[in-house]
């Protein structure tokens, strides 16, 4: 049925399909995201610092940066460094302990 168009084609049509369903807000987001995602985080689940602030009533404080450590140190979480920004790449599921 998909004759001679490749996977890639079709995603794309997708992606478009949705941006156009897509309110100015949650537009706005996408473009935000597009824009972070790093060669690093391509393809790969991640978070910012932006986004835990912004979506969650999680404190960016000095606990939470502790917590975030542990979670690198259990192979949870990464870090990716470089480009002014610091995605954390989620490596692992998230499951409590």
């Amino acid at each position: 049925m998909k004759s001679l168009l490749i996977y890639g084609q079709i995603n794309d049509v997708i992606k478009e399909i949705n941006k156009a369903s897509m309110n100015s807000v949650a537009r706005n987001l996408y473009h935000r995201f597009i824009n972070e995602e790093m060669k690093d985080t391509e393809g790969r689940y991640f978070i910012m610092e932006a986004d835990i602030k912004e979506f969650t009533t999680l404190k960016v404080d000095r606990k939470f940066l502790v917590i975030l450590s542990i979670l690198q140190h259990c192979q949870r979480l990464s870090e990716v460094r470089g480009g002014g920004l610091t995605p954390y790449v989620i490596t692992w599921s998230l499951v409590s302990f």
